[in-house]
């Protein structure tokens, strides 16, 4: 017989299914964990849109880079409010997010807007087109939130959806300032607010120049016109 022995015998690298980082929190302590795409995602991913297979250090290369992306906070924001309209409809059979697109895939799609994400929220037979701001508090309300709204009235212009601006807010006082500085003006285009606090799917929406907040399913919404750049329709048929 062999002689037992304690020498262990090499392990090979196991690839996670799942990923996680979490930060340091300013005053001491720890943020939640984030989590995200591990090796195993990241090659269903390639798998399902028929890119070539990643390696185990490209997936991990690209977990580091969206750790160290400057952005994170406000990506997560926007993620926060898509998972949230997720996680309703897992509870609410009549209720389905119909699309989620990243602001990337938004401004491919729709070329002349730069929102943080869309979605096709469905209640029953109702479905309401949605354009994303997610705001972090850092950018100035007057110079730089208020003026996206031009290129929403132009795409709405050419044929394009007349979908409801949702402005997700920091704060009660950014939101109050934000409909001071928004009454009156571009009443073509429908948006309305809320807060990060709050469940997008209820009734917590403030359209501008209103007084009482709705649900995201009351909405105002318009897929616009099955004109050539707009990627709601499909040879003239509406896609969802």
């Amino acid at each position: 017989m062999p002689a037992a022995t304690t020498e262990r015998q090499p392990k090979t690298e196991q690839a996670p299914r799942a990923d996680r980082q979490r930060f340091a929190r300013d005053g001491g302590g720890s943020q939640p964990w984030h989590w995200t795409l591990g090796h195993h995602g990241h090659r269903f991913q390639a798998a399902a849109h028929n890119r070539p297979e990643p390696t185990l250090r490209t997936s991990r290369q690209t977990v580091q880079r969206l750790s160290a992306n400057p952005h994170l906070t406000h990506l997560l924001t926007t993620n926060e409010f898509f998972v949230r309209l997720t996680a309703h409809a897992r509870q609410h059979p009549e209720a389905r997010l119909d699309r989620w697109w990243s602001e990337a895939m938004t401004t491919k799609q729709f070329r002349t807007i730069t929102a943080d994400g869309h979605g096709l929220w469905s209640v029953a037979h109702a479905t309401v087109g949605l354009f994303l701001e997610a705001d972090t508090g850092t950018e100035p309300l007057r110079s730089r939130v208020v003026t996206k709204l031009d290129r929403y009235a132009k795409l709405i212009r050419r044929g394009g959806p007349r979908y409801p601006v949702l402005f997700w807010l920091r704060s009660e006082q950014r939101e109050e300032h934000l409909h001071q500085l928004l009454r009156g003006q571009h009443t073509d285009v429908p948006a309305a607010t809320a807060t990060h606090g709050t469940d997008p799917a209820h009734a917590v929406w403030l359209p501008i120049g209103a007084t009482g907040r709705v649900r995201l399913a009351d909405l105002p919404s318009d897929h616009g016109q099955p004109v050539a750049d707009n990627p709601n329709y499909d040879e003239g048929v509406f896609v969802p």
